[in-house]
């Protein structure tokens, strides 16, 4: 499926890599000038809603888009930077790929929220949807990086609360083990962008001192029967391979069908690199297939 790493692009991603150490606020501002800047320059139509007070939803649209298709988009930034404003040209992307709307949500971060308050604003975007007429049979989840822990934390609530499913979720380089486990970890150093002391502070500040081992802050410690189709993207460059690996396997070990797509020497996050990777634009193409092809069995 691929040629070769996109080396020289991956060189620029680790000049960028942040200090852990500076100030939330000042990470946030520069994650999202950077991130903003190698997504594909076309924007969807963009339509901010009130899911409560305290959280935001922003339906975004392509001419594409088949209405009563929508896609729950849960961004990326390791729980504590990112927002929809930042992964436009990501949404923008899907939603033409799948044919389909996207509601992306802005759920709230750490450190100023820690877990599980960002599961708990998953399970209201969804609620919001259901209760404003777009039926669980019509919405597929899909999240990218932490945004893809976030869409395995809402199937897993609703699983346990016993409500309607989606028929499918999707999940692009999702973090899955907190204490992040993986050989990869360390093998992959060269291969990614992330390190491990960044790893070490998404940790931190999302949990706040919790336990990583919690199903929730860890999906691949969760019991997995009983979910929907998944669809899992990861990079074998990424230090979080081995873990999401695992995770597709005790997936399938519970009788899940699981389609866990393996991008070779692809780095973490390269699917929001739309300008710059081939390979991005080749997954997300893969995400809207599979979107298409679940909302038209």
């Amino acid at each position: 499926m691929i040629r070769e790493t996109p080396q020289d692009f991956l060189n620029i991603l680790k000049s960028y890599v942040p200090d852990p150490r500076r100030p939330v606020e000042v990470a946030r501002r520069e994650f999202s000038d950077f991130f903003t800047e190698f997504q594909a320059d076309e924007r969807p139509a963009v339509e901010p809603v009130a899911i409560r007070d305290d959280l935001r939803g922003v339906w975004c649209s392509v001419p594409e888009a088949v209405q009563d298709r929508t896609l729950l988009f849960f961004h990326g930034g390791g729980f504590s930077v990112g927002s929809t404003a930042d992964h436009l040209g990501l949404c923008a992307a899907l939603a033409r790929a799948a044919q389909s709307r996207v509601f992306s949500v802005d759920y709230r971060l750490a450190p100023e929220h820690t877990f599980p308050t960002q599961v708990e604003d998953a399970l209201a975007a969804y609620r919001y949807l259901a209760s404003h007429g777009y039926p669980p049979h019509r919405i597929i989840p899909v999240g990218i990086s932490a945004g893809g822990t976030l869409v395995l934390d809402l199937l897993l609530s609703l699983r346990d609360q016993h409500l309607l499913m989606p028929p499918a979720a999707i999940c692009m380089s999702p973090i899955v083990d907190l204490a992040f486990s993986g050989e990869s970890v360390t093998t992959n150093r060269d291969n990614d962008w992330l390190t491990a002391a960044q790893l070490a502070a998404i940790r931190s500040l999302y949990l706040d001192g919790g336990e990583p081992g919690h199903p929730l802050a860890s999906p691949v410690h969760a019991n997995l029967s009983g979910l929907p189709r998944l669809y899992i993207q990861a990079g074998t460059g990424e230090l979080m391979y081995d873990d999401i690996s695992a995770f597709a396997k005790k997936a399938k070990w519970a009788g899940g069908q699981v389609r866990f797509e393996i991008w070779e020497g692809m780095f973490h996050f390269w699917q929001i690199f739309g300008k710059q990777v081939p390979e991005a634009r080749a997954a997300v193409a893969h995400v809207g297939a599979f979107v298409q092809e679940t909302f038209g069995r």
